[in-house]
């Protein structure tokens, strides 16, 4: 079998916990739906998702030539990218939580949905960290003896942007509401990251020592 349930669900978890933690995307996401309305903050918020996309193609080559070509090389990249993990947790761990205003407006005229949307898809597909954060995530979950390391890739990039989607999208029609409790309950955003920190040092320890 290619990818396996417990695999799945275990990346799957996983993905939706790094999604929900208050950070530059989904931020970004809140900020145009309470000054733009609904309809902007969904259609944003799809672009970032589909942004993934291009991070999903770039980690499914880079991913299968290192096993094309060395094992041992994507050896290194896993324990590598392991290490990466290690310090996004420690710095999340550190984090005083996400700072947003739930009254901050956009600038510049609404404009189309289209116009947001690419917006979006822009923003997320062309930052380096978040393609150094897919390079260093998706190895963790794929087993080269199931099969095609680039296919698996593919699948658990397109599962990540899937569920990206469907908490963006969430994120941005409920834009109003779940930005004024993120703007009082600075706590809770903390609490988010330590969370998320915790599991992110979890894996990259695990892929750090596993043989």
């Amino acid at each position: 079998m290619l990818v396996t349930l417990p695999q799945l669900a275990a990346f799957l978890a996983a993905a939706m916990l790094i999604t929900v933690t208050p950070g530059p995307d989904n931020l970004m996401v809140l900020s145009q739906g309470i000054s733009r309305g609904r309809r902007q903050g969904m259609a944003f918020g799809l672009g970032c998702a589909l942004g993934c996309l291009n991070h999903t193609l770039l980690a499914a080559l880079g991913v299968s030539a290192l096993i094309a070509t060395s094992p041992l090389a994507f050896a290194a990249l896993k324990i590598a990218g392991g290490a990466y993990l290690v310090y996004l947790g420690w710095g999340a761990i550190r984090s005083s939580g996400a700072s947003f205003d739930a009254n901050a407006q956009a600038s510049g005229p609404q404009g189309s949905l289209a116009a947001t949307f690419r917006r979006g898809l822009i923003a997320n597909a062309i930052n380096p960290k978040v393609v150094l954060f897919f390079l260093a995530f998706l190895p963790q979950f794929i087993n080269p003896a199931q099969g095609p390391v680039g296919l698996q890739t593919a699948i658990l990039g397109a599962l990540f942007t899937l569920q990206g989607a469907l908490i963006f999208g969430a994120l941005g029609y409920f834009s109003g509401h779940v930005g004024q409790w993120l703007a009082k309950s600075r706590k809770a955003s903390q609490w988010l990251d330590r969370i998320a920190g915790a599991v992110f040092i979890g894996l990259g320890l695990r892929l750090i020592l596993a043989r």
